[in-house]
Formats: structure tokens, C-alpha cells, sequence
């Protein structure tokens, strides 16, 4: 079996390659620096250099291919207006260019990575796939741009093409390097003093039963279908005061009122270097402030055996406690 990876060399892409070496595929990952390079060369597969938006290129490697993940993309809230060209080529552009080669290409299945962001806020109601955003108000852009390439997905789901979405949660594991492993590595050392955000609701998946899920999808997950795939809904401060108590830290006792990010707004990017954001405090308020991103993986666990562990033992493994 011969699969074609997007993204191979991320946080989630490399914990996939490394299911699908293991099980015995040859594993093509796209990448567009030597970095990327040595990560796939490492897991087993081979790497090619290539760019997501480039038709031409996917266009030559794509044909004789069996199986094609689609996992790449820009994951940052809080970024500045002229950064907004760069994430919709890789989000929008990027999905589309990958989706339409690959359909031209005959690929027998394709696989794409979306997210639960697609959703917006479910203002503390758990949802699942069936779920449609009652508005097209988004909180970032990020989740405006991984709306539009969800809805690509979908589109060319109704036309026939052989396409599994899956839509992960906030992952969290080992290598994490987004801003809440930030926040979960702080709490851990007893360094995370102040609380930001404590009500902003997540779906929470490990890495290693995320990565199970997006294979499971393509191994048993139906043509047309799309799984959400999480794990517990929880709040950002019940995560860091686990992390305290299983590490044996006190919790965070001090809440950082939302009204300080926005009196800093001119001074954006030196207050999201020192808290872990991007300098756009508006945006990083407005995806966040008593903000849920709660969605069911029920479906998941159903068809496809999915089986997310429970937080607090995610949090053991990840922290080496027990």
C-alpha cells in the first residue's frame, strides 16, 4: 500500500507516519525544508520536496498513489491581518490543491485532517457531526480558514470522491509545541502562576489515539463520512490544576483579567511573547473568553473503535506520573 502524506513532519503527521510504516505501507511525505526531511527519513518514509499549493507537482507525484492523508496546515490564533495571505494559501488554497489532485489522480481513498474549530463556540453544548454553526461570525481566523477548506471537503464528499474527514479536537502528548502544551509544561514545573482564560472549554484527544483515529478512519470510516475525534470536554483551568495536583505544584490562584489583554493591545507582540500568544490581543480574547470548542467523538468510538483515553490518565502519560 502505497500512502501519500501531507504534513508528516508536524506534531499529529508524525505520529501517523508512524503508524502506516509500521503496518507496513511505503509512506511518501511532502516537505518543504531539510528539517521535515530528516523527520520522515527517521519514521521510515521517504520524503519529497513539493509545496501543498503546488498542482503541478502533486499532479506528478500523486498518480499510482493508494491512500492520501491530508494533514498540513496553519495552526495560529492571534495572528496580524497581514499574516492572513500565508494561512489562507495553506489552509484554503493548500486543502483545495491537495483534494482535486488527488481526486484526479484516482487515489482510492483520501483522508483529510480537519478540526473542531469548524464548529465555532457551542456555548457549553456538546455537538456532534451532524452540527451546523449558527453563524459564520468567527472567532479567528484560523477557524475561518479551516471552515472554508472543511466546506471544500464536503463539497467534493456530495460530487463522490472517495473522502473521510476527521475532525480532531485540541491534541495534546508528547512533542506538543502549540501555546496550551505551553501552558500544561508551565504547570507542571510550578511555573504557571496566573490564570488566562480558565473558562475557555476544550475537546481534549492524545496524541497517540488521535493518530489511532485518523488511521482507523481510513481503514473502516465510510466514504462520505466525517468523525470528530476528541476525548473528554474540560476547561483550560480544570486541565492546569490537574496538571498541578499530579505534579505535586499548587494550583494557579491568580486570574488575569480579559480587560488587561485589551488595554495591551499596542503592545501585542511583547505581551504574546511573555503569555505564549500571537500579538493580535482582540483576536486571542474574542477565541477564547468563556469560549467552548465541545463536540462528542460517540460516532467515532462507534464505527471505528476509536477509544480516547480518559484526561487525567492522558496527563500521567504525558507527565510520567502515576
Amino acid at each position: 500500500m502505497k500512502s501519500f502524506v501531507t504534513g508528516g513532519a508536524g506534531f499529529l503527521g508524525a505520529a501517523v507516519v508512524r503508524r502506516l510504516v509500521e503496518r507496513g505501507d511505503d509512506v511518501v511525505g511532502l516537505v518543504r525544508s531539510e528539517a521535515s526531511a530528516t523527520v520522515l527519513t527517521r519514521l521510515g518514509a521517504i520524503p519529497v520536496r513539493g509545496d501543498i499549493t503546488d498542482a503541478r507537482t502533486l499532479d506528478q507525484l500523486l498518480p499510482g498513489v493508494d491512500l492520501v492523508f491530508h494533514i498540513a496546515g496553519d495552526y495560529r490564533v492571534g495572528i496580524r491581518e497581514d499574516q492572513h495571505e500565508a494561512m489562507f494559501k495553506a489552509n484554503v488554497d493548500g486543502t483545495t490543491t491537495v483534494l482535486d489532485a488527488a481526486i484526479a489522480a484516482g487515489v482510492g481513498r483520501i483522508v483529510y485532517v480537519s478540526t473542531v474549530n469548524v464548529f465555532g463556540n457551542t456555548h457549553g453544548r456538546v455537538v456532534d457531526e451532524t452540527y451546523e454553526r449558527p453563524d459564520r461570525d468567527f472567532l479567528s481566523y484560523y477557524d475561518a480558514t479551516k471552515y472554508m477548506a472543511h466546506r471544500t471537503a464536503v463539497a467534493r464528499q456530495a460530487a463522490g470522491a472517495p473522502l473521510v474527514i476527521v475532525a480532531p479536537g485540541a491534541i495534546y502528548g508528547p512533542g506538543d509545541h502549540s501555546e496550551l502544551g505551553a501552558q500544561i509544561r508551565q504547570a507542571a514545573r510550578g511555573t504557571y502562576v496566573i490564570r488566562a482564560f480558565p473558562d475557555l472549554g476544550f475537546t481534549m484527544g492524545y496524541l497517540d489515539d488521535v493518530a489511532d483515529g485518523v488511521v482507523l478512519a481510513q481503514s473502516k470510516g465510510g466514504v462520505g463520512e466525517s468523525y470528530i475525534l476528541g476525548g473528554e470536554v474540560t476547561r483550560l483551568g480544570t486541565i492546569l490544576d490537574l496538571v498541578a495536583d499530579l505534579t505535586g505544584h499548587k494550583r494557579p490562584r491568580f486570574k488575569l483579567p480579559s480587560a488587561v489583554f485589551s488595554a495591551a493591545r499596542p503592545f501585542g507582540g511583547v505581551v504574546g511573547r511573555l503569555i505564549g500568544t500571537g500579538p493580535n490581543l482582540h483576536e486571542v480574547v474574542r477565541a477564547s473568553k468563556g469560549v467552548t470548542y465541545w463536540a462528542s467523538s460517540a460516532k467515532a468510538e462507534r464505527e471505528l473503535g476509536y477509544a480516547p483515553r480518559p484526561l487525567e490518565r492522558g496527563l500521567k502519560d504525558l507527565l510520567g506520573v502515576r
